[in-house]
């Protein structure tokens, strides 16, 4: 199974690097998301922002010193992405190995064509194993 199988061609949600944490809580909430790519274009992959990164900075800084900061004081510009091409078991291993939860699809090197969260992975792992059950059962049950 490839990532492409995956996607479920929904938008996928950007916000500027400009744009404030208090605008990204909302983006965050309103779109039921843990994660957004930052794009200044909504094209170009410039940074991924996540609810991990805002609990994190709110460790260490008061929230109404974060409401006011910059996405780009937060978003992480060293962003792993996958290929709509890539298998999803392949994808499972990186995920698992560096902890990530959202991985940007991207095409030509960082045009940003949709978004893969671990959530969407193990939903499709689990359809491609019940789907093999169902296949060997109809195989033994056989007349």
């Amino acid at each position: 199974m490839r990532i492409q199988d995956v996607m479920r061609g929904e938008p996928v949600v950007t916000i500027g690097p400009d744009a404030t944490v208090g605008d990204l809580v909302l983006l965050l909430e309103r779109h039921n998301i843990g994660a957004v790519v930052v794009s200044s274009d909504g094209s170009a992959l410039e940074g991924i922002v996540s609810e991990r990164d805002v609990v994190r900075r709110l460790a260490t800084v008061g929230p109404a010193e974060l409401v006011d900061a910059s996405v780009r004081d937060l978003m992480t510009t060293s962003v792993r992405t996958c290929g709509a091409g890539d298998e999803v078991a392949h994808l499972m291993q990186e995920m698992t190995t560096y902890r990530i939860r959202h991985l940007p699809v991207v095409e030509d090197g960082a045009r940003i064509v949709g978004i893969v969260s671990i959530g969407d992975v193990v939903k499709a792992r689990i359809d491609e194993l019940a789907f093999e059950r169902d296949q060997l059962d109809a195989y033994v049950h056989q007349g």
